[in-house]
């Protein structure tokens, strides 16, 4: 049943106190095949607060938070909850005890309903808390309340990342690991999204925030780390990232990084680096005749559209 939607709500109750709450991934290490791609990783995630977690692609986040969710096994560490050791538990345990994740690429069931997503992340709660958790999602993202019978194919694709942390929402976590939140997201939905993040925080529940955007992350962000190749390369304060960019230039956070309108940050393209997508000083643009090849149905080698013989389009 369709649900009118309210004006979000940027203030929520906490679900129970957690002063001094921390989830502790301590010397965490993952193979992936014959690869290690996290090699003894430590990182502490106070409740009520973002962390963050930066670094290039292919530095092993995702494989991370994937390994802290028992969706991958780990080689070595602990994840510790209370001074609960949750390593090498299924998911649903791990899912139990109070720790939700949010993985990369907004995963869900495309041909049922946004109602029915949800539902199936509360299939092991009680009736209940179920309810109770369903409600406190579409408190904060009041926008999907009106989508609930609409197919998930069917949504854009923030709305599709409102329904993704809703999922993590209703079994009331006591922290969330989210990846990549603003991925293939516009500016204006991102710039939405900010505030919902920032009022989970402060409603008591530990976050930690794998961002591609480094303004946005460390914007909402109290501690920060940096990623690079499975090891890493800084923790500390994110006044310190930004405040000193070349720390972020040294775990390569520049190379094909782009900014939000309105947000300049420490990742922008430098004066000689061409941004995202854009071709270099030589090369021709998408789908243009270089300065010797003909253009469109002259006859000639090489044809417009086949690879030249150097290889070029």
């Amino acid at each position: 049943m369709s649900q009118t939607p309210r004006a979000p709500s940027e203030t929520l109750p906490p679900p129970g106190k957690r002063e001094g709450e921390v989830l502790a991934l301590r010397g965490v290490t993952v193979d992936r095949g014959r690869r290690t791609v996290v090699r003894d990783v430590t990182i502490e995630i106070p409740a009520g607060e973002v962390t963050a977690l930066l670094g290039p692609n292919g530095a092993g986040k995702s494989t991370l938070v994937l390994a802290v969710g028992g969706v991958l096994g780990m080689r070595a560490g602990s994840v510790l909850l209370n001074g609960r050791d949750l390593a090498g538990r299924r998911p649903e345990r791990i899912r139990g005890a109070g720790i939700a994740i949010v993985p990369e690429g907004r995963r869900l069931l495309p041909d049922l309903t946004v109602e029915d997503n949800i539902r199936v992340a509360t299939y092991s709660l009680p009736r209940d808390q179920a309810r109770a958790g369903r409600e406190r999602a579409l408190e904060l993202f009041p926008e999907i309340g009106r989508r609930l019978t609409a197919a998930a194919r069917m949504l854009s694709g923030g709305e599709q990342q409102m329904v993704v942390l809703a999922q993590a929402l209703v079994c009331e976590p006591r922290f969330i690991l989210i990846d990549e939140l603003s991925l293939g997201l516009a500016p204006v939905i991102v710039n939405r999204l900010v505030p919902r993040i920032r009022a989970l925080a402060e409603s008591g529940i530990g976050i930690l925030l794998i961002e591609q955007f480094t303004t946005i992350a460390l914007g909402l962000a109290n501690q920060a780390h940096i990623m690079e190749g499975g090891q890493l390369r800084f923790s500390g304060l994110a006044r310190e990232l930004r405040d000193r960019p070349e720390l972020l230039r040294s775990a390569y956070l520049l190379r094909g990084s782009a900014v939000p309108p309105g947000a300049p940050g420490p990742h922008q393209p430098g004066p000689h680096q061409p941004g995202p997508r854009e071709p270099g000083p030589r090369e021709p643009g998408p789908r243009e005749p270089g300065p010797r090849e003909p253009g469109p149905r002259e006859p000639g080698p090489p044809q417009p559209g086949r690879p030249g013989p150097d290889g070029e389009r």
